[in-house]
């Protein structure tokens, strides 16, 4: 049958006869439409969850993936262990964003890429070599946010460009030279904002404007004063004429 829930939305409320969660009802605890754990809708079973956490470990074996993901999230800790290789990937996500320090490790051949993710989020960065090194890019990408910076060197020119984008934002301003030529224009403007002035005055050559008003704020005055005859663009210009005031303001 069909009902409006307390948020105003029509939704399906499942059929309470024969369900053994009578004594609920008869609380308050729950409610057909709305917070329901036998209905087959995320939010109305984790509603009902939320209201009762005390029946989610009766769930964590449900033949309904979704129920049992969402009982996971309820669940006392110590119960959900075996569900770290349940057959459905987002029950193993709620298992992975759960389980204790110690058992993330378990995680690193789970075939879920966001699973991997997960552990790469959680785990410390001297044990994340691992992720450097996998077949998918987010968890390299996450990986690269935590690690050191001598062990960034590999993944330079990693075929991803979120994965470089990564890169470029944790190389020390030294290193970023090697971006200067990168075949994506978002790579460049990162490198292009963090590089040492000499390096940066060369990005106000790139083709891209976006790169060349990054570039802005890292080259040296003179380089600036060169561009203004040349730059075409307006934005650039205007942050070039931003700067050389600022710079002839702090000279006085």
């Amino acid at each position: 049958m069909t009902d409006r829930g307390a948020h105003g939305l029509r939704v399906v409320a499942a059929d309470c006869a024969g369900c053994h969660h009578a004594n609920l009802l008869a609380a308050g605890q729950c409610t057909p439409g709305d917070r329901c754990v036998v209905a087959m809708s995320g939010r109305q079973i984790d509603r009902f969850f939320r209201a009762n956490p005390g029946e989610a470990e009766a769930y964590l074996g449900d033949d309904f993936w979704e129920r049992r993901a969402i009982a996971a999230r309820y669940a006392p800790l110590e119960k959900i262990d075996h569900l770290m290789h349940d057959a459905d990937e987002v029950v193993r996500r709620v298992v992975a964003g759960r389980i204790p320090d110690e058992r993330l490790p378990e995680l690193i051949r789970d075939p879920d890429r966001d699973v991997r993710a997960i552990a790469v989020q959680r785990l410390p960065a001297e044990q994340l070599e691992w992720a450097l090194k996998d077949i998918d890019y987010l968890v390299r990408m996450f990986a690269v946010r935590k690690v050191s910076h001598g062990l960034l060197r590999p993944l330079i020119h990693d075929p991803e460009r979120e994965v470089r984008k990564a890169v470029a934002s944790r190389l020390p301003p030294f290193a970023l030279n090697c971006y200067a030529d990168d075949s994506e224009a978002e790579v460049r403007r990162i490198a292009a904002g963090r590089m040492l002035p000499p390096d940066a005055a060369k990005m106000l050559a790139d083709p891209d404007w976006s790169v060349r008003l990054a570039a802005v704020a890292q080259a040296p005055l003179d380089a600036l004063v060169a561009l203004l005859d040349i730059e075409t663009d307006e934005e650039v210009l205007h942050a070039i004429r931003e700067r050389l005031a600022r710079g002839e303001q702090q000279v006085g």
